[in-house]
């Protein structure tokens, strides 16, 4: 453990400037605070924050920082408030350490949710300082090096899986990849101790028969360098065993089959000597095609630069190569980090809209687990880059979407979209792009987010954005039918139902707004009993027995509704507009809207029934058909020229038997209502190539 002279010192030989005094207090008083208090190891407590400190010191970050590190546990793990490190140390390191601290750890909650619920809070702080990250990152790696005191082997598991699931992609994300490769290691090693074991002892055996291999093929590469006169530093290493566990179950290999074990680092002295460097490799031994990537001239999301390659060495090894200059170098191990270094004022915008868009996705998650979707979708993905007409280039995970890439340029643009351009190609909003893709982005003021997208986009940013704009038009969707529902419950009370009776029962029902208590009875969270109590009290008791139930009744109409969010169709049945309908009303559900004659109605005894209709104006539906062709060339062709005359689209076809001579389909059909399917209808049985055809 790092004594407070040597803490003091390490500061002040990167910050002579520094508050010799600041950095004393907040030793000692995190050393007092802590008292007696001990870690599993046995250690003093107030060794882990010391130790967090002197991470930051290796960072060569501010004094602010490293007074956080050592008091990142105050709050959490003794009697000290966030008021009393504000008075000691002022409000700057009072909001830091705010976010750092592990704010109400709630034992009831599923691993999930709990997981879900530390990284809202570290993105939330990340959004005012990514300070806040950096320590709390050296305080899991702490915790990650000292795991294996903990007796339990179910928390060390689920502290190790939440550091491989959250922390090390984060790391990863911000460029701190020292921190990243060794919190991945610590990880494996608790999760999978048996892969783990036997990766050391594969890579130990590596070792003791290679004969110093690794340094043998480092000096060849500078000796080849060397001789076109270029200056630099190559050094060697193995991937540690995480790194190849990983590309073994990626590629479906054994350990014998991962070729390119060895990597090999060149440090340049500019940028120029680099690409000097790749060529020089390239013509000294063979490269592999594919394998070459350049992230000086495109770098990482997270200010990565770096050129990589892989080369067939001597007896055809696989070696890899990573080409960088110094700052480089620095830069790429410590990632945001080193942005952050003490009077480093090139902090990287790149880093701020990566956080933006990670406060954005916090802000419209619905729950824990959705936030952890997006969240992982967002820090984990391999990327590929497109650009705008204009040339502004966004990267995006691979199997991104032009969806995707609308949002990734602004969330509102997404929400308007309702084409795309693909280097210059009207092409399908689910095509996937491809690196170098120019996106050009169709929109119109009437557009707004589908559910369909949900089905293809891949970004968190995407995924969270449609998702609340789903959310709001179903809200605004069913309180609309709430409010149709509220006006029958209204007409049966005894008295005439104003804004005043209104506002009274919102204070008996415990609600804030109207709209809220419209939301409640559409979606049958309420019922109409409770709700005549609360505008009239009394009005449903026993006495009350002469109420007309059925009074105030009328049919509620669905039109402009969206269906799958104001209202579901139900599958069973297929409604069309013109077919007489009744909705099902199940508490948190919404409603399902049947066909009158549904079978399945017999089964929703446990829901509300509603009068509805489809309004003045019919709208496209989906209906099943079952048809019975002729088995013979050409019946299929025949019929679907006969959907398109009468202008319906074939949404999915499917072949259900097998009768020679006939053949048996089910179609589902987009048409207007009830009378284009039957005229559908009647032409498919005219027709030649149709023995029989029915609607479902």
């Amino acid at each position: 453990m790092l004594r407070q002279y040597e803490l003091v010192e390490r500061v002040l030989g990167y910050d002579p400037d520094a508050d010799e005094a600041l950095l004393n207090r907040a030793y000692v008083y995190t050393v007092q605070k802590h008292g007696s208090q001990q870690r599993a190891s046995g250690d003093p407590y107030f060794s882990h924050p010391v130790e967090v400190a002197g991470l930051m010191t290796d960072l060569k970050l501010d004094q602010e920082t490293i007074v956080t590190a050592l008091l990142h546990d105050t709050v959490e793990d003794t009697l000290a408030t966030i008021e009393d490190i504000e008075a000691n140390f002022g409000p700057q390191i009072a909001r830091l350490v705010d976010g750092v601290t592990k704010l109400s750890k709630i034992e009831q909650m599923a691993e999930n949710e709990r997981a879900a619920e530390n990284l809202r809070k570290f993105l939330l702080a990340m959004s005012e300082d990514i300070r806040v990250l950096l320590v709390k990152l050296a305080d899991r790696l702490h915790n990650m090096r000292t795991l294996h005191y903990i007796k339990s082997p179910a928390k060390r598991q689920r502290i190790a899986r939440e550091t491989m699931d959250i922390y090390a992609p984060l790391a990863e994300r911000v460029g701190m990849y020292e921190y990243m490769r060794e919190m991945q290691l610590l990880a494996f090693e608790q999760l999978e101790p048996e892969a783990f074991a036997t990766l050391e002892r594969r890579l130990e055996e590596l070792r003791s028969k290679d004969g110093g291999q690794v340094d043998a093929i480092a000096l060849k590469i500078k000796q080849a360098l060397a001789e076109s006169g270029l200056k630099v530093e190559v050094s060697g290493r193995e991937k540690h065993p995480y790194s190849i566990w990983k590309k073994m179950a990626e590629r479906h290999v054994s350990f014998e089959q991962v070729t390119d074990i060895m990597a090999f680092r060149v440090i340049c002295e500019n940028e120029a000597d680099c690409y000097r460097a790749m060529g020089v490799l390239h013509t000294t031994w063979q490269f592999l095609p594919g394998k070459f990537k350049d992230y000086i001239s495109t770098p990482k999301v997270n200010g990565y630069r770096s050129l990589h390659t892989s080369l067939m060495y001597e007896n055809s090894m696989r070696v890899e190569v990573q080409i960088r200059t110094r700052e480089m170098h620095r830069r790429n191990e410590f990632g945001l980090a080193a942005h952050w270094a003490y009077k480093q004022d090139d902090r990287p915008d790149g880093q701020v809209g990566w956080l933006r868009d990670l406060i954005e996705i916090v802000d419209a998650s619905h729950d824990a687990e959705e936030l952890l979707e997006h969240t992982r979708l967002a820090i984990y993905q391999d990327r590929i880059f497109a650009f705008t007409p204009k040339g502004a280039l966004f990267q995006l995970p691979k199997g991104a979407t032009a969806v995707d890439f609308a949002f990734a340029v602004h969330t509102d643009l997404g929400a308007l979209t309702v084409g795309a351009k693909i280097n210059g190609r009207h092409m399908p909003l689910r095509t996937p792009l491809q690196n170098g893709d120019v996106v050009e982005i169709i929109k119109s003021k009437n557009a707004e987010p589908q559910l369909s997208w949900l089905g293809f986009v891949v970004t968190g940013k995407a995924r969270a954005a449609i998702r609340r704009a789903l959310r709001l038009k179903e809200h605004e969707e069913v309180a609309g039918i709430g409010r149709m529902l509220f006006d029958g419950i209204a007409a049966r009370v005894p008295a005439k139902i104003g804004k005043k009776a209104i506002r009274e029962a919102l204070r008996r029902l415990e609600m804030e707004e109207e709209d809220d208590l419209m939301f409640a009875i559409g979606s049958a969270r309420i019922s109409d009993r409770e709700v005549m109590e609360a505008l009239v009290p009394g009005s449903t008791a026993e006495t009350a027995e002469s109420i007309d139930w059925s009074k105030g009744e009328k049919s509620i109409s669905i039109r402009g509704l969206t269906p799958g969010v104001g209202f579901k169709l139900a599958e069973c049945c297929h409604p069309l507009p013109g077919d007489r309908i009744v909705g099902l009303r199940k508490k948190g559900e919404g409603v399902e809207v049947h066909a009158i004659d549904c079978f399945h109605l017999a089964q929703g005894e446990d829901a509300d029934w509603l009068d509805l209709n489809w309004g003045s104006r019919s709208q496209g539906a989906v209906g099943r058909l079952r048809v019975t062709l002729y088995d013979r060339p050409g019946t299929l062709a025949e019929i679907a020229g006969l959907f398109a005359r009468n202008l319906a689209n074939v949404k999915t076809l499917s072949h259900t038997q097998d009768d020679p001579p006939f053949s048996g389909y089910d179609i589902d059909l987009e048409v207007q209502d009830l009378a284009h399917l039957t005229r559908i209808l009647s032409a498919l049985r005219a027709s030649d190539a149709v023995a029989q055809a029915e609607r479902i």
